[in-house]
């Protein structure tokens, strides 16, 4: 895999995910990483009634937000790798021994046709590569329901995705510390449920990561 992403630097030079710029070996351009609006350790967890404790290096706002969109809507597949970095770093500082495997947030099988790839099981790739690992299949998302991203409110979103997910066939959930992976939390209603569903199947602990969080109100205004 390294001689591979070796490979592909030398056909096609790295360049920064939020300012485009062509990199040598970060994955963020220095101006970027002094800029970006990292959410640090007191707003950088979310975490809900049931259950849910998501981590995220980022809030979704400005360059990461178009980042983010063209990762998840316009085919720009390559960025998974730096922001899966990133998802990495901040895994390993907040969940440092609390999950001994890694999954991800499946999309449905209509989407997943539409955009060619799973934009959340990309990230989770390039953040075990990072482990020598490998993430593991273990949730299928077996409705296409609308786009959370289109509804107004917490409780519209929760009944969206209520009953949504399956464990996928052969998933080795049970007594397993699992480390979620999904691209953008805003009110956590898919994590929840993706939680919600991994611990049905007997999973010991299931903590969660992503590349970036909406602001509450408590973490002040967005920046542009």
């Amino acid at each position: 895999m390294k001689l591979l992403d070796t490979a592909l630097d030398l056909l096609f030079p790295p360049k920064c995910p939020f300012c485009r710029r062509v990199l040598d070996r970060e994955e963020v351009c220095p101006k970027c990483r002094e800029t970006l609006p990292w959410t640090g350790e007191e707003t950088g967890l979310r975490t809900g009634p049931d259950g849910l404790s998501c981590a995220a290096p980022l809030f979704y706002e400005g360059t990461v937000r178009d980042a983010l969109l063209r990762l998840k809507f316009h085919g720009a597949s390559h960025l998974a790798r730096p922001l899966g970095g990133l998802i990495a770093q901040c895994a390993a500082e907040r969940w440092c021994g609390a999950f001994d495997a890694v999954t991800w947030v499946p999309v449905g099988p209509k989407r997943l046709r539409q955009r060619g790839y799973d934009q959340a099981r990309l990230l989770a790739e390039s953040a075990c590569r990072r482990w020598d690992t490998e993430p593991e299949a273990m949730l299928v998302k077996r409705l296409d329901n609308p786009a959370q991203s289109g509804l107004d409110g917490a409780a519209a979103r929760r009944a969206n995705v209520l009953g949504v997910y399956d464990l996928a066939p052969g998933a080795r959930v049970r007594g397993r510390r699992i480390l979620l992976i999904d691209d953008i939390c805003t009110t956590g209603a898919t994590l929840t449920e993706c939680v919600r569903t991994l611990k049905d199947g007997g999973a010991a602990d299931v903590v969660c990561a992503a590349a970036a969080l909406t602001r509450g109100e408590k973490d002040g205004p967005e920046t542009a």
